[in-house]
C-alpha cells in the first residue's frame, strides 16, 4: 500500500490523489480539527463521505470519539456505514489503561465485519496483541516511538516478523511521520503503509538539484531554439 496521507483537507487530498501516488487517507480528531472540521458527528460524517467518495476505493480511517465500550462500537457501526471503504480507528486501551477496546476491536471484526485500525501503539509487542485480535491494520507511532529514545525500525522489524510467522492478516502502519527520512527507512524496516503529512509529500518530490537541472534544460533547449 504504501503512503497513506494524513489530512483531513481535501483540497490537499485531491492534489496528491490526482497523482496516484496515495493509497488511502488517515484522520483522528486532531487533525480534522486542524483542518477546521467542527460540528460534531454530523461534520465529521459529511466530511467522510466526501472523502471516502474521493478516493474509493482506497481506504479512509477514521476515529471513534468515546472510550466508552458500548458508544465505541456503537459509533464504529455507525461510521462503517457511511462507506464501504472506510475503516474505523480505535484506541488499543483508553486514557488510564481499560482493557475493553480490544475485546470492542475483535467483536467488529469478527462479527460485524468492520475494518479496524488500532492506533496509539507504542511498541511491537502491542501492535502485536492488536493484530491478534482481529485488526486489519495495526499503527505503531514510530516518531513516538523515536522520540522516547527507542529506536522505531528495530520495533517494525520486530513487528514485521511476528506478523509474518503468525501468518496474521493485520498490516503494519507506521505512523507520526518526523521527517522525510522516515518514510522509506519505515517501509524498509518492514511497514507496510506510512503515514505522510502533506508538508512531507512535497518534500519526497521536489529536490533542489532537480530544479536546477530542469532549469538547465530549459536554458539549453532555449537557446538551441535561437540558434535557428
Amino acid at each position: 500500500m504504501a503512503i497513506f496521507i494524513d489530512s483531513g483537507n481535501i483540497e490537499e487530498i485531491k492534489t496528491y490523489h490526482s497523482m496516484g501516488i496515495i493509497r488511502g487517507v488517515t484522520t483522528n480528531p486532531t487533525i480534522l480539527l486542524q483542518d477546521g472540521i467542527k460540528g460534531g458527528m454530523a461534520e465529521i460524517k459529511r466530511c467522510s463521505v466526501d472523502l471516502a467518495k474521493l478516493i474509493h476505493p482506497y481506504p479512509l480511517s477514521v476515529e471513534v470519539t468515546t472510550n466508552d465500550p458500548r458508544k465505541m462500537l456503537e459509533e464504529a457501526l455507525e461510521m462503517a456505514s457511511w462507506a464501504d471503504n472506510i475503516n474505523v480507528k480505535l484506541t488499543i486501551h483508553g486514557p488510564d489503561g481499560e482493557l475493553d477496546n480490544l475485546t470492542v476491536i475483535h467483536e467488529l471484526e469478527t462479527k460485524h465485519n468492520v475494518r479496524v485500525n488500532v492506533t496509539a501503539m507504542m511498541s511491537a509487542q502491542q501492535c502485536f496483541v492488536a493484530a491478534l485480535a482481529g485488526a486489519t491494520y495495526v499503527s505503531l507511532f514510530c516518531g513516538r516511538v523515536n522520540n522516547m529514545g527507542y529506536n522505531s525500525m528495530e520495533e517494525l522489524s520486530k513487528l514485521r516478523n511476528l506478523i509474518d510467522s503468525f501468518d496474521l492478516k493485520a498490516q503494519i502502519i507506521a505512523a507520526s511521520t518526523r521527517e522525510i527520512l522516515n518514510i522509506v527507512e519505515w517501509l524498509d524496516a518492514g511497514a507496510h503503509i506510512v503515514t505522510v503529512l502533506p508538508k512531507f509529500m512535497n518534500g519526497m518530490i521536489v529536490h533542489p538539484y532537480t530544479k536546477e537541472t530542469v532549469q538547465q534544460f530549459l536554458d539549453d533547449a532555449a537557446k538551441g531554439e535561437g540558434a535557428k
